[in-house]
């Protein structure tokens, strides 16, 4: 009895470990087999990772589930290369879907009439295709829609009455299709923040009032009459026919010699008129684009219609496949347009271009590095990203997609909400600052040290970094350094001026010839790691308005032999770590030596650094702890290096 107690008790234990951790990681098997289903027919020219194999929930691209991994609740697929029309019985077997994105592919056909299967439908786009025919009589099957942006197809047909009985619908897009009759009174649509219709030629009657309290923009285009303009049916005054046959008949009696340089004026004069035009375009272009991706505050102020954007029209013009690479692996789904669409914060200014915050419509965010003066072209900056793209380390920010045009050269990273090392170190240093610990500050100098020597692997050994600074430095999940902005010396201008803010951290040989080498990086991780020990900026200045460079600086104070002056402050407060911080010290001394022959190599760099590491995990007392104000007082006593 007892034995069988025990094993009721085992089995029971079993099952909930079973529910607890095998249910946790299920997969939504009838969503997952009506999505590889979609994916086998609509043969996407992007490789996705779909697979039988993998997990749903956690690995596939464009795909999200509920929080119980229960159901499939968004499929995000933009820019894919899905062609051809949607299988019946797949994305409608997906019966608690809420957002659905397939614009910009090549999807044609009519729309998907078992679509109504999808009642929980929130957010539905599907721009940008090739749709055609009537759109749904009965929208009001989706009861939850809220944006619905159907524009860029070829659908034809009346806009159904039945969108007024969606109550909370904000925003529709029809825009540049081919639909007629009567606009519906959507009015009673009390929620609605954004509609366009534009460009449906074949739409007849009075602008509607309720329409009127929009931006005109929302119904340019269309071939309806506002209310009491009817001057188009009035026939021409007879005076003013009198007067244009008169004048026809006095041309026409013109000597032939008259009407030849009437003839050539004109073409001068038109010749003329269109340079004007194509001048005014181009500096309009310009100043749009201003100092952000396309602009600082808003990547695409003009993107309030439908129609595809100027941004837009022009990359296909240029080059029919430009479009953001991206790398294999890449769990992001998103398009040039998405980042046309984001909105966007300036991070900071760098010496290879400007770096931003995109928030994408999903609300993911990333970092997007806008380049100036690439000299590269296409072929060598494609092959430049591939290297740069194939690394793949904890400690290396992975570059996840790039965007090549003439005008325009991004690439595209992981946000990080922690920040860099610079602003961890330099931001706030006030009263409400959170001091950088020593444990920190040693596991961003071991990880960043790991990933400049697994760039220094890659290409045959030959890779540079070139661009080594705090700033380029971040924290990943484990707290641990992470480089990124690497290899992109390769691609730019060497002709390009001297930039100040990587003044401090060059190389004398740097300097001089402008070539960076994987020693000049070890020169600027040496940098790097004088900042994390002193506190310091590379070049600062004094109260007195001197210019203080850091590398000078520390060299003049050891050799006083005032060692204990060169430390962060903020370092003083913790016990037990004098010996260590000498160590870092001598190390980073190393790295600075003018003769580039004498710094050490990066893997060597890696191993001396765990060591002072791995000594400290192995002391008596692990943890730093605060010093009282008394003991941090008696540590700034001078010591020897």
């Amino acid at each position: 009895m007892e034995a069988w107690s025990f094993f009721s008790s085992l089995w029971i234990l079993s099952l909930c470990l079973f529910i607890i951790y095998g249910g946790a990681n299920a997969d939504p098997l009838e969503d997952k087999r009506a999505l590889l289903e979609f994916l086998t027919i609509m043969r996407p020219t992007r490789s996705l990772n779909w697979n039988e194999t993998s997990q749903v929930c956690n690995i596939w691209t464009g795909v999200t589930c509920n929080k119980d991994r229960s159901r499939i609740i968004a499929v995000r697929l933009p820019g894919v290369g899905l062609n051809g029309q949607i299988p019946s019985n797949t994305i409608s077997r997906l019966s608690s879907l809420r957002v659905l994105s397939l614009r910009s592919n090549r999807i044609s056909g009519e729309f998907p009439s078992d679509f109504v299967e999808l009642k929980d439908l929130a957010f539905l786009y599907l721009q940008d295709n090739t749709l055609s025919g009537s759109l749904p009589l009965d929208f009001s099957v989706w009861k939850n829609l809220s944006s619905v942006n159907l524009s860029n197809n070829g659908f034809n047909g009346t806009i159904p009455s039945s969108l007024s009985r969606l109550n909370r619908l904000q925003s529709l897009n029809l825009a540049n299709n081919s639909l007629s009759g009567d606009i519906p009174d959507l009015s009673v649509v009390t929620t609605l923040q954004h509609v366009d219709l534009s460009n449906n030629y074949n739409l007849n009657g009075p602008i509607p009032s309720w329409l009127r309290r929009f931006s005109s923009s929302s119904y340019e285009g269309i071939g309806i009459i506002p209310p009491g303009d009817l001057s188009i049916f009035q026939p021409p005054p007879p005076l003013a026919e009198q007067t244009h046959q008169k004048q026809k008949d006095h041309f026409l009696g013109l000597s032939e010699t008259v009407f030849l340089l009437i003839v050539i004026a004109a073409s001068i004069v038109v010749v003329a008129a269109l340079a004007f035009v194509l001048a005014v375009c181009y500096v309009r272009r310009n100043l749009r684009r201003g100092d952000g991706i396309v602009s600082d505050t808003k990547l695409q102020k003009n993107k309030k219609k439908g129609g595809m954007s100027p941004e837009k029209f022009v990359s296909r013009m240029e080059d029919v496949n430009n479009r953001l690479s991206f790398f294999e692996g890449c769990n992001y789904s998103f398009d040039l347009e998405d980042l046309l669409r984001a909105s966007a914060e300036v991070l900071g200014k760098g010496t290879f271009g400007t770096t931003y915050k995109a928030v994408l419509e999903d609300a993911t965010s990333v970092a997007v590095k806008r380049l100036k003066d690439v000299a590269a072209g296409k072929r060598d900056f494609e092959q430049q990203m591939e290297i740069i793209g194939g690394i793949k380390h904890e400690n290396v920010v992975e570059l996840k997609a790039y965007y090549y045009s003439k005008d325009e050269k991004l690439m595209v990273y992981d946000y990080f909400s922690q920040g860099s090392v610079a602003s961890l170190l330099h931001g706030n240093r006030g009263e409400n600052r959170i001091p950088l610990d020593w444990e920190t500050r040693m596991r961003i100098a071991i990880g960043s040290a790991k990933g400049i020597a697994r760039i220094h692997k890659e290409n045959n050994g030959k890779l540079v970094h070139g661009n080594i600074k705090s700033s380029n430095i971040f924290l990943n999940s484990e707290r641990s350094g992470c480089v990124s902005d690497l290899g992109l010396t390769a691609v730019m201008s060497p002709l390009a001026p001297p930039i100040s803010r990587q003044a401090g951290y060059r190389a004398p040989e740097v300097t001089d010839t402008r070539k960076s080498s994987q020693l000049s990086d070890v020169y600027s991780f040496g940098v790097v790691l004088l900042e994390l020990l002193t506190g310091k900026s590379p070049i600062h200045t004094t109260a007195g308005d001197e210019i203080i460079h850091l590398v000078r600086w520390v060299h003049s104070v050891v050799r006083e032999e005032w060692t204990a002056e060169v430390f962060d402050i903020e370092l003083l407060r913790y016990a037990n770590i004098e010996e260590e911080m000498v160590e870092m010290l001598q190390i980073a001394m190393s790295c600075v030596v003018k003769a580039a022959d004498q710094r050490p190599k990066m893997s060597d760099l890696v191993r001396l650094i765990e060591n002072v590491g791995n000594r400290r995990t192995s002391s008596i007392e692990p943890e730093s702890k605060p010093k009282s104000e008394n003991e941090a007082s008696e540590a700034s006593t001078p010591s020897e290096i």
